[in-house]
């Protein structure tokens, strides 16, 4: 397959080979072999597919709420062609046990995955570490969906344990101690922003770097919500991720999302998001991951301190950068790494988040021009809403697995999907 007159993040023009799964080409001109299929890119941009290296697709345990499947094509209809599953499911990914489960359940998926191990008291760490884990967490330091947070003494052996195998730790750094208990007298949907503080996420963030430091680990913080978490995470050594709800939404929301707007970490003030948006955007956040964490209407439509924490965001986390880039608010390079390149550095997977010779063929062409009003209803997540109802976003035209098109979407024609071929990307 030869995709010719592709424009790239950096804003060169380039024409690009794929043959099998791998690109095996990428020059100004190259010309079309025999019986090979082209595609005129002329006016799109191309770029490596999305690595979002923290969803949960409910699978196995609550497949009313996700599946692999209904999940995975979500992602690809956003541009996202790897996906890291975190372990608070049910069973949860604390042995090799769950871990085997959880990995036959993946093979509907049209995008590659990674699985993390999950850390509880009662763990299996041997079985777990035999398995081609892609890191372990996130270790929950404050309990989240699936009540998996842990005491700081097992977050250390399990942080050495980690270090010893050389895989990334990634923590949800939040404070119990310092949730503020006096907001439990509202039942206004800003309450739990209020009871979730700020200084909760900071204070952790500082913690788990200091554990990691110890055991020269390496330490990635999940969901960073506030500039001050992500300053301590990078004065610490640490890399750290922040989710399109934290970048794109803020308490100021909270009147119109109502309980569709609780997710642990929490929104934070606008002029905390300001502040971690400038941070995404001049470098010094690592990577954008979207905490994908459906729930159903229902489930969400209770009271404050009864509806479940998380959002849907697979699908949306690239078309929100893409427009947010298209405004001029982000550069296209920086868009790229960080949905692409940066992820795949930070969790070692060397074939993932570049358009290069050699790496795998994980592409997403889009028409930088093509900006439209998200949906939920539009959307594919079994979950069927978005908390980003309204905002626009740039979706792709055409997204690719290692050379496979599991998406396209025609003006005419509609939408549609490829099968299943999503892989264990650890095992590449």
């Amino acid at each position: 397959m030869l995709i010719e007159n592709a424009t790239l993040a950096d804003g060169s023009v380039r024409d690009v080979r794929v043959a099998g799964e791998r690109i095996v080409d990428v020059e100004e001109s190259l010309s079309p072999g025999s019986g090979e299929s082209v595609i005129d890119a002329d006016g799109l941009y191309l770029f490596p597919g999305a690595v979002d290296a923290h969803v949960h697709f409910r699978q196995p345990g609550f497949p009313h709420k996700e599946t692999w499947a209904t999940g995975s094509q979500s992602a690809a209809a956003g541009g996202v062609t790897t996906v890291v599953d975190q372990p608070n499911t049910d069973p949860p990914t604390t042995t090799g046990e769950a871990f085997d489960e959880k990995a036959r359940l993946a093979e509907q998926s049209v995008v590659d995955f990674g699985i993390n191990g999950g850390v509880t008291p009662d763990w299996d760490p041997d079985s777990l570490f035999e398995r081609d884990l892609l890191a372990l967490g996130e270790v929950f330091l404050a309990d989240s969906t699936g009540d998996m947070g842990i005491e700081a003494d097992l977050f250390a052996d399990a942080v050495e344990r980690a270090a010893d195998e050389g895989l990334v730790v990634t923590v949800h750094a939040e404070d119990a101690e310092l949730f503020d208990e006096s907001a439990r007298e509202r039942d206004d949907a800003d309450a739990w922003s209020a009871y979730r503080t700020a200084e909760a996420e900071a204070e952790a963030v500082a913690r788990a770097v200091e554990v990691g430091s110890d055991f020269e680990a390496d330490i990635h913080v999940a969901h960073t919500s506030t500039p001050e978490g992500v300053d301590a995470a990078k004065a610490g050594g640490a890399t750290c991720e922040v989710t399109p709800h934290h970048l794109f939404l803020s308490r100021d929301d909270l009147a119109d999302l109502g309980t569709f707007g609780r997710m642990n970490p929490p929104l934070r003030s606008e002029e905390r998001r300001e502040a971690v948006f400038e941070r995404v955007a001049d470098g010094t956040v690592d990577i954008v991951a979207t905490d994908h964490a459906p729930h159903t209407r229902e489930e969400k439509d209770a009271s404050i301190w009864d509806a479940p924490s998380g959002v849907p965001g697979v699908e949306t986390m690239l078309p929100l950068l893409l427009e947010a880039a298209r405004r001029g608010d982000l550069s296209y390079e920086r868009v790229r790494d960080l949905t692409a390149a940066n992820p795949a550095e930070i969790f070692g997977l060397p074939r993932k988040g570049r358009v290069e010779a050699g790496t795998d063929a994980d592409l997403v062409l889009f028409d930088p021009e093509a900006s439209r009003e998200i949906r939920g209803a539009e959307l594919h997540s079994k979950c069927g809403w978005t908390p980003f109802e309204g905002k626009r976003g740039v979706f792709p035209e055409m997204t690719f697995v290692r050379g496979t098109i599991v998406y396209e979407r025609d003006p005419d024609d509609g939408e549609a999907f490829g099968d299943p071929v999503g892989e264990n990307a650890r095992r590449a």
